[in-house]
């Protein structure tokens, strides 16, 4: 599933140039929670989502042609309705409902409604008919003959999908500025659940048509459960472009950074996909089962926090609470390590048992197990870079400050593909997902590097040596864990009668999850990690940005 379109949604927050609604602590950690419970939702549907299609094509070339199908509505999306547009509505809407201005915020919601439409069945349109030329061009050279005619089919349907997800995003963007979040965070539930729908019913007699069904209905069910949101708060629907219009082109000139930015981050999965169709058939289903299980708790822990930390970052700042900011970023972050550090070690540990848990059956064999743990294992590396990343840019977004984050990562994903064809000849695959891993590290150090010179200027020191602290504190609790779980393994590896009482992966899988997450409570206990408590704090509803 293409990461773009699975993430609609998950960057819920004001901008920094909003003026928000009063926030109390509470009602900030009653988003908190709401939000995280649809993360666990949307993770939740998403991994059935996978399990059923890996039961009924396993790692399979058919499956491959699927995921490169995907390419290019992703890149359309993303350039032209994707988190670039979101970055730029939002704000601009926000200041006109901010002051009382309604009418005039849902007449430009209407304006860049007409032209995202328009602009997309255009693109859409044209890469119809270009498709054959840009899947033996451009996205899978290597595939076979037959593999390239059935990619191209497939295309055709899923840019229906992106004309769609065009309109549900900025719907979304607007209800998310309006303060509202529970149904943009259901929409996701609901594209997950009809691709689920697909694979289960009719892939069994359709094939891999089945889940290009269940996309198209999946994306409007994403934009039809919005709807009701923006009737509620009085949403007026105009057929007007206003090309002349100051905030359309405001909103315009907002894009530039950020489509710089996701264009070159688009570019990356092309060239992945690319350089995957060279090698042998499931090498690109691997990669995308091994990336979609290190996004599990990074959407759950990471995404679903740093969305609701943004609002925060941007009301501090708005309000002249720099110092408090500074305390804020600090504490979300140690918490973000807290939760990230151990599921890393879980990742690597237990690669392979989970993926047999999770997807081991129907057409999903041992080598097909085997083939998503090698990616996983490097993919995992990446998950605490990819997890501070996803905050740190939030930091500078409220700082008003969209161009570093859009540079630094614009040169990460350059890295990230010098790496993949560097690695890819002596590790195959492996050396894909690493290069991934490196690039985003290299990005999160850059980041952190020059978030510290910012706040040092702005917003005045931040306890390092507390961070530092608990980093060291979270670490040690983790490499307690991964030892746990490496005796777990041997243990189970010298009873092979007791291993088949359960399926493949039950045993050594679910067990050492339940034997991680107790030690590592119990190792945080003795360390005095004030993280847990801060997580605690987070699930009561309390804020997650108390000073200490």
């Amino acid at each position: 599933m293409p990461l773009s379109q699975e993430k609609i949604g998950e960057e819920i927050g004001l901008p920094a140039t909003a003026q928000p609604p009063t926030v109390t602590a509470r009602s900030m950690a009653g988003a908190a929670a709401l939000v995280m419970l649809f993360f666990i939702l949307s993770r939740a549907t998403g991994l059935l989502r996978e399990v059923v299609i890996g039961a009924q094509f396993g790692t399979s070339a058919e499956l491959d042609a699927y995921l490169a199908a995907f390419r290019i509505p992703d890149l359309l999306f993303q350039l032209v309705a994707g988190g670039a547009l979101g970055s730029a509505f939002i704000p601009t809407f926000s200041a006109s409902w901010s002051r009382g201005k309604e009418a005039a915020a849902w007449l430009l919601f209407s304006r860049i409604l007409n032209l995202v439409t328009l602009f997309l069945i255009a693109l859409a349109g044209s890469a119809a008919l270009l498709a054959p030329l840009l899947v033996e061009r451009v996205i899978a050279p290597g595939f076979s003959p037959e593999q390239q005619a059935l990619t191209v089919d497939l295309m055709r349907w899923m840019l229906v999908s992106t004309v769609v997800f065009g309109a549900s995003g900025l719907v979304m963007g607007a209800l998310n500025a309006a303060q509202h979040f529970l149904l943009p965070a259901a929409a996701p539930v609901l594209y997950n659940t009809a691709i689920i729908g697909g694979a289960w019913l009719l892939a069994p007699r359709f094939g891999v048509y089945g889940l290009v069904v269940g996309v198209v209905v999946g994306a409007l069910a994403h934009l039809l459960v919005q709807l009701p949101g923006l009737l509620r708060r009085g949403a007026v629907y105009r057929f007007s472009l206003g090309w002349r219009d100051r905030d359309v082109r405001e909103v315009a000139r907002l894009m530039g950074p950020r489509v710089l930015g996701l264009l070159f981050v688009q570019l990356n999965f092309l060239v992945n996909t690319i350089l995957a169709s060279n090698l042998p058939a499931g090498s690109l289903s691997a990669l995308n089962y091994a990336w979609l299980l290190m996004l599990l708790p990074q959407g759950v822990f990471a995404q679903a926090i740093a969305t609701v930390a943004f609002p925060t970052f941007a009301a501090q700042i708005a309000t002249g609470k720099q110092a408090e900011m500074g305390r804020s970023l600090a504490r979300i972050l140690s918490t973000v390590l807290f939760l990230t550090l151990p599921a890393t070690v879980v990742l690597i540990v237990l690669r392979l048992p989970l993926v047999q848990l999770l997807f081991q059956r129907g057409s999903f064999s041992v080598e097909s197990s085997h083939s998503v743990a090698f990616a996983l294992q490097f993919y995992a590396l990446g998950l605490v870079a990819h997890s501070v990343v996803e905050i740190v840019v939030r930091a500078f977004y409220a700082l008003h400050d969209t161009l570093t984050p859009v540079l630094i990562g614009v040169g990460a994903m350059v890295l990230n593909i010098l790496l993949s064809l560097l690695w890819i000849g002596g590790m195959g695959y492996g050396g894909l997902a690493l290069a991934n891993s490196a690039a985003t590290a290299v990005e999160m150090v850059v980041l952190v590097w020059l978030l510290g010179r910012r706040l040092g200027r702005r917003l005045g020191r931040i306890d390092l040596a507390a961070l530092g602290g608990s980093l060291l504190r979270s670490g040690l609790a983790a490499m307690g864990v991964a030892g746990a779980l490496l005796l777990w393994l041997a243990w189970l590896g010298g009873r092979p009668a007791l291993l088949g009482l359960l399926p493949t992966g039950w045993m050594a899988g679910l067990g050492g999850l339940l034997l991680a997450g107790l030690v590592y409570l119990l190792l945080s206990l003795v360390l005095g990690n004030q993280e847990l408590r801060s997580f605690t704090a987070l699930l009561e509803r309390r804020s997650l940005t108390r000073s200490k």
